[in-house]
């Protein structure tokens, strides 16, 4: 069986490495970028992308857009904000962009979403309902079954 080398990285940079997680998911509506939270810890951006992709499975970017498309289907869910407006609010600068990430993430437009979610958490605790409507990552929603009839 082939071994695969452990991840180049020091306990120095794992910690560096999750002060950026931590960060985006704080600041996540503000304009983050990668060259900005790299320079921050003393990273170059190149460096930040490897060694996050290495850690987390994922880009910072895609850590970023994962953490705002879980805000907007809270705010979508609670349905008194436009798309427009939820895509704004969460720090998205361009609708196109937030629709074709939503749709990735979630399956569903943002505006299907919000019409058919609306309900779908009601009498729900948040922990649970946050749980549940996760969405997946890495382009991981589910295709639609061919029809193979």
């Amino acid at each position: 069986m082939p071994r695969h080398p452990a991840p180049d990285y020091s306990l120095r940079d794992l910690a560096r490495l999750r002060r950026v997680r931590d960060r985006i998911d704080r600041e996540y509506a503000q304009p983050l970028n990668v060259e900005v939270l790299a320079r921050d810890i003393g990273m170059s951006s190149g460096h930040l992308s490897r060694q996050f992709r290495l850690a987390f499975g994922e880009s910072p970017y895609s850590y970023l857009m994962t953490r705002r498309i879980e805000r907007a289907m809270a705010l979508l869910r609670r349905g008194d904000l436009s798309v427009t407006e939820v895509c704004f609010t969460v720090g998205c600068a361009s609708l196109g962009t937030f629709s074709t990430r939503f749709t990735e993430l979630v399956g569903v437009s943002p505006s299907v979403y919000r019409r058919e979610a609306a309900g779908a958490t009601a009498g729900m605790p948040s922990c649970v309902a946050r749980q549940v409507t996760r969405p997946i990552r890495n382009r991981e929603a589910p295709a639609p079954e061919p029809d193979l009839a």
